[in-house]
């Protein structure tokens, strides 16, 4: 419904940002709500979008976010796998708990379709690589089983209600507005400020596990596809580049664009991490007509960039 209003949950944040500059770009009407936790209103910063500053999981704030809009984008979530380990039932209250308030007021306002940002995590690091949406899930942290009762109340609500749903699971994302000072910060902006502040990067276990690395930009543009597209009753998608690259391959491309080359600090593997990832995408090509466009080092380029910027400022 092009022109049509979108709420974006988590749209303060690294990935939500992106995206509602995305849809706004399309011609939608975007709404933002965020508890700006981890999200940063500077993300917003010159956008035109409505901001509401509250906590998902309040059912009286959701049914206020979801009036008026036809698309729900669930964006929102105790992301970190170690913060879920930490606090497990914060993160499961959040990441569970929010999904069912937010489906149940969109069931509530006649919503027709709700996305929701699932992980790479569900499937565990055991299924078969590339990985195809159907392979079986095993999640090995409490956030990852978080988004799978998040995918299973989609279905749910989709089988009793009748809402589209519509479950996109996100590989390994990075770019500019990740944080290397948010709490739980992820390898790439970790290394990144460590290689620029001359310090060694830390490393956990041997370095040899890989992930397949997604730009921020192509997973916006993916979103606003998912948006657009009519995918059915429910459908599931990997949103991913489609390759992997190990975090020692990782760190000599980051010494390559920064010019810094210093000896990381290897320490013990970190619970609930998988050792392998990579995406199968071809269900996402063929029916969302998506594709990544981004390669790994334009992708970094553009990150160390905007990292360099952001650690000048503070």
């Amino acid at each position: 419904m092009k022109g049509g209003a979108v709420l974006v949950t988590g749209g303060a944040g690294f990935i939500g940002s992106h995206t509602v500059e995305a849809l706004l770009s399309r011609g939608y009407h975007v709404r933002v709500i965020d508890d700006l936790s981890t999200g940063i209103e500077e993300n917003l910063s010159g956008i035109d979008t409505e901001l509401i500053v509250a906590d998902i999981t309040d059912e009286q704030v959701a049914r206020k976010a979801v009036a008026g809009a036809f698309c729900v984008v669930h964006l929102a979530a105790a992301r970190a796998v170690g913060l879920s380990i930490d606090d497990p039932i914060g993160s499961d209250r959040v990441n569970t708990g929010g999904t069912v308030t937010l489906l149940t007021a969109a069931r509530d306002a006649g919503v027709e379709k709700f996305i929701f940002g699932s992980s790479s995590s569900v499937y565990g690091g055991t299924a078969p690589l590339p990985t195809l949406e159907s392979a079986p899930l095993n999640p090995r942290s409490p956030y990852a089983v978080s988004k799978v009762a998040g995918e299973q109340y989609c279905r749910v609500f989709s089988d009793l209600f009748g809402i589209s749903t519509v479950i996109l699971r996100l590989f390994n994302v990075y770019g500019p507005r990740q944080r290397p000072d948010s709490p739980y910060a992820a390898a790439i902006p970790l290394f990144t400020e460590a290689l620029i502040c001359g310090r060694r990067p830390v490393v956990y276990g041997d370095g040899s596990q890989t992930r397949d690395f997604t730009f921020v930009s192509d997973v916006a543009a993916a979103i606003s596809k998912a948006v657009e597209v009519d995918c059915g009753k429910h459908e599931v998608f990997n949103i991913a580049a489609g390759g992997r690259h190990s975090i020692l391959e990782l760190l000599r491309v980051l010494e390559a664009i920064t010019e810094v080359k210093i000896d990381p600090k290897f320490a013990s593997p970190r619970s609930g991490d998988v050792k392998d990832s990579q995406a199968d995408i071809s269900k996402a090509e063929r029916v969302l007509g998506w594709s990544p466009r981004t390669s790994f080092e334009e992708g970094l380029a553009r990150t160390v960039e905007w990292i360099l910027s952001y650690t000048s400022q503070r």
